[in-house]
């Protein structure tokens, strides 16, 4: 989506926009915020409720399918929250919208009694979806078409979501823990609100970004009723959308109306995707089209691995790993580390082992060396799924001491880290390489979409695992993820002759431009 440029004389800091450092701090607060309640989420549900600082006593099943649902719908609502911005607010009304919900919704779970927690998650789920695709479109806005500093603009912002991540993880998960669950979700709620008093103060640093588009621009975009209405004269496509219309009614009988609803929106989502390689004019954007839709499965098999670390990983470090530690930290922590410190492990190891991982691949490729979006992101998940394997020896070691060793925890988050940074930042410049720009929007809708139904596919195979046991578990995903990227990997010529050399002109840019190499790929 277009913005009004911004202008030339606007005020900098630190030779970047102020408003960046607006939207820093404020996708900070957020991050903090979320991360913080999926820090304690899962520990709040599995805890008893005999206990001191009682939970709801639900099992691990129960829990890790809430899990799973909440994490898929926060990035499945980016998709109406993009259109909402598009159509009937502009980004920076929607931005504000959301953080407003945030506030409330953080705000009634601190409430302890059960309509709070749902209609809680619901107003989170909705404010995310709300803000956080948003936001991130604002950061480009801030640069002119050609800005050299875009990039690093990304970076800067990149830290903001990583820093705001790790802290949460500390406080968020001590406070929850050792103090109450309730107040846990309610600092989380403060955090928000500092958010939004950061956005709202730096309005005036944010005139000429995230506006609404005149009804002229909106019309010229890609338009979903057009596309819809054209499947009725696209007897294939309407015919495949009927069937998987009627598998989607069938699953809402047999495994419940929730389930239905989501097998009638991924119906929908794939009748769109349908409609859209219709509407394409030429081969080679029909070509990159599909290739951009296939690094979607990549990436739903990434995150539904990955995303064990607020589930399965997050209930297995409360039960099974010794905590203890030789000395007793302050603010009446004891001398056993918080279950849910260990979530700050992925936000650190960015902050760490970021710029590194994006120098390897730049200087790789300027080295003529096999360096494509699609390789990284089939390497990013082949490291993801060696990380559990240290999984498995730590369910080994469970089973023969009756506890394992933190430090399996800490390499697992390591190697999922640098899978992180091998795969999902460049999924999302793909993303912007290969899909068609009258739907580039509606593509990043899509990939947050595949993202959510990827943190779905987390929290079933996190619960199945109370039934198959830990070490089946992460011994399949290492199997699984391994094997299944190894097979991209032996189609890669085939997958980069498709893109028709959207990629090719990179090397000549970094040659350029060397002293942009530490920041080009950072984008989260």
């Amino acid at each position: 989506m277009a913005n009004t440029a911004p202008p030339v004389n606007q005020k900098e800091l630190f030779g970047h926009p102020i408003g960046l450092f607006i939207l820093f701090f404020t996708e900070m607060w957020e991050r903090f915020s979320y991360y913080g309640m999926r820090a304690i989420l899962v520990l709040y549900l599995v805890s008893a409720t005999t206990e001191g600082n009682a939970g709801l006593g639900w099992t691990q099943v129960e829990a890790l399918a809430l899990y799973g649902w909440y994490t898929m719908l926060v990035y499945v609502v980016s998709i109406p929250g993009g259109i909402l911005a598009d159509k009937v607010f502009g980004q920076k009304k929607a931005v504000l919208i959301g953080g407003i919900i945030l506030v409330i919704g953080h705000g009634i779970l601190a409430v302890e009694e059960m309509w709070a927690f749902y209609s809680g998650l619901g107003l989170i789920i909705a404010g995310v979806g709300l803000l956080k695709p948003n936001i991130s479109t604002m950061v480009g806005g801030l640069y002119r078409e050609g800005d050299i500093r875009r990039d690093k603009g990304f970076t800067i912002f990149y830290i903001g979501i990583n820093v705001g991540a790790f802290l949460s993880s500390i406080i968020v998960g001590t406070v929850g823990e050792v103090y109450g669950w309730h107040y846990g979700f309610g600092l989380a709620g403060i955090a928000m609100a500092l958010g939004l008093l950061v956005y709202l103060w730096g309005q005036k640093y944010l005139t000429n970004v995230g506006n609404l588009l005149s009804k002229v621009e909106r019309d010229e975009g890609a338009s979903l009723g057009k596309l819809f209405a054209d499947l009725f004269n696209s007897p294939m496509q309407l015919v495949i959308s009927l069937i998987l219309l009627g598998g989607s009614i069938w699953g809402m009988f047999t495994m419940g109306i929730a389930y239905g609803i989501l097998f009638i929106f991924l119906t929908l989502v794939v009748a769109m995707m349908m409609m859209v390689y219709k509407d394409l004019t030429t081969q080679v954007m029909k070509d990159r089209y599909v290739v951009m839709l296939l690094s979607f499965i990549l990436v739903i098999v990434f995150w539904g691995a990955f995303e064990q670390a607020g589930g399965l990983m997050n209930i297995y470090a409360l039960d099974n790993t010794n905590r203890t530690i030789p000395f007793n930290l302050p603010l009446g922590i004891g001398n056993e580390i918080p279950a849910s410190w260990f979530q700050s492990l992925n936000a650190m190891f960015i902050i760490i082992f970021g710029v590194l991982v994006a120098n390897y691949w730049a200087k790789r490729k300027l080295k003529s060396k096999e360096a494509s979006s699609i390789f990284k992101m089939a390497i990013g998940v082949i490291i993801m799924g060696f990380g559990f394997v240290f999984m498995v020896f730590a369910a080994l070691q469970f089973e023969t001491n009756g506890s394992s060793a933190m430090y399996w925890l800490v390499f697992a988050y390591l190697f999922h880290t640098i899978g992180e940074l091998c795969s999902s930042p460049v999924a999302l410049s793909f993303i912007t390489k290969l899909a068609p720009v009258k739907y580039a929007s509606l593509m990043m809708g899509v990939y947050f979409a595949a993202t959510g139904l990827g943190n779905k596919v987390a929290g079933e195979l996190g619960a199945f695992a109370a039934e198959a046991g830990d070490i089946a578990i992460f011994s399949g995903i290492t199997i699984f993820t391994v094997t299944f990227a190894s097979i991209v990997l032996i189609m890669l010529k085939p997958l980069k002759r498709l893109t028709h050399g959207a990629e090719d002109n990179e090397r000549e840019m970094l040659e350029q431009e060397p002293y942009e190499l530490a920041d080009t790929e950072l984008k989260k």
